[in-house]
């Protein structure tokens, strides 16, 4: 079984087992990420793509390492003109182990809006203030500002 991620911007193809590199993920060492951005699963039985995410598929990887890359030299020139600039960069990024592909766990996804909803109902009051700010009269405009006139010497 695999599957494509998203994260950081880019997709990579995977599947259990696997060890991939990826921008910096919120995580501690040894603690597992649940990634739900999947593009695609695929299996013995055949390819399911998403439109754009497969609903209800999630990804589990642990974090084995979090570390700089390697340096990438960044070097300017202009020629004929004595400019040159050199710098470096290591990017953070996060090793990852797949560890399972398949279906999220509907029930905890449920309990979540449902208590939202609830605490939406009961504080209806909280958006009041939020009116009587854009209420408030926008600052005064400043006068241009007066051009300066040359004397010529006669």
């Amino acid at each position: 079984m695999f599957a494509v991620i998203k994260t950081g911007g880019k997709q990579y193809r995977v599947s259990e087992g696997d060890v991939i590199k990826v921008e910096k993920l919120d995580g501690e060492v040894g603690k597992p990420i649940v990634l739900d951005q999947v593009l695609m699963v695929g299996d013995e039985k055949g390819v399911t793509v998403g439109e754009p995410l497969v609903a209800g598929t999630t990804v589990t990887l642990d974090v084995l390492e979090q570390k700089k890359d390697k340096k990438i030299i960044v070097f300017k020139k202009k020629r004929r003109h004595n400019y040159r600039r050199k710098k470096g960069h290591r990017q953070e990024i996060t090793v990852l182990r797949v560890t399972a592909i398949g279906k999220a766990a509907a029930k905890k996804a449920a309990a979540k809006p449902a208590a939202k909803k609830a605490d939406e109902k009961a504080a209806p009051a909280k958006t009041a203030p939020a009116k009587e700010a854009a209420a408030k009269k926008p600052a005064a405009k400043k006068a241009p500002a007066k051009k300066a006139t040359k004397k010529t010497a006669e």
